[in-house]
């Protein structure tokens, strides 16, 4: 009886092993396609019971249009009549109060993003917010102030790498994290759980 339970348990457990991972991601998914979808699809559903008199919902239909959306967009951004009129709508958008600092902030983010590596130089450890403790940050520049050289940290917060500090160290008072780049925004984005 022990070696049927103990047969049941660790293939119980393998299979456990096997299924979390797939089911997170299927979640995840499903969640970015549902997310995505619903964005235009609830738009989509009232113009057809407008326009068709039926409640019809096609599942997937608002994320093709927002792919069709963007792509148009592209269009227009890269021709040079559009390419004007964005700038215009860039200066109009940096003037009104609120609005221009979101705006330019998810621009610089998405800056951020399409520089890509080259916007980290290194995965380094400093001591923050304490002596003593140290924290996961990325080398962004390097300055001079006062005759003094200076490395330029960001220091991002868990597990959203998108916010946290820029914060001045001297070149000694930074360590080497053994870690890539891409390694050290794992381990940021998992929460320190992903540790290579």
């Amino acid at each position: 009886m022990k070696v049927i339970v103990d047969h049941l348990k660790e293939k119980f457990i393998a299979g456990l092993f096997v299924v979390i991972p797939v089911g997170i991601t299927i979640f995840i998914l499903t969640f970015l396609f549902n997310f995505a979808d619903g964005i235009l699809g609830s738009y989509l559903d009232t113009l057809f019971s407008l326009f068709i008199h039926h409640d019809l919902h096609i599942p997937g239909l608002g994320m093709i249009t927002g792919a069709v959306v963007i792509y148009f967009a592209g269009i227009f951004a890269t021709n040079v009549l559009g390419n004007q009129f964005l700038k215009l709508g860039d200066k109009l958008l940096e003037r009104i109060p609120l609005v221009k600092s979101i705006y330019s902030s998810s621009k610089q983010l998405l800056k951020v993003f399409r520089e890509g590596k080259t916007s980290y130089r290194r995965a380094v450890f400093v001591e923050w917010p304490r002596p003593g403790v140290r924290a996961i940050g990325f080398v962004t520049a390097e300055v001079v102030r006062d005759g003094v050289p200076l490395v330029v940290v960001y220091v991002p917060t868990m597990p959203n790498p998108t916010s946290g500090f820029a914060l001045f160290f001297r070149e000694d008072e930074v360590f080497d994290s053994g870690m890539t780049v891409e390694e050290a925004v794992k381990f940021v984005v998992s929460g320190g759980m992903v540790i290579s």
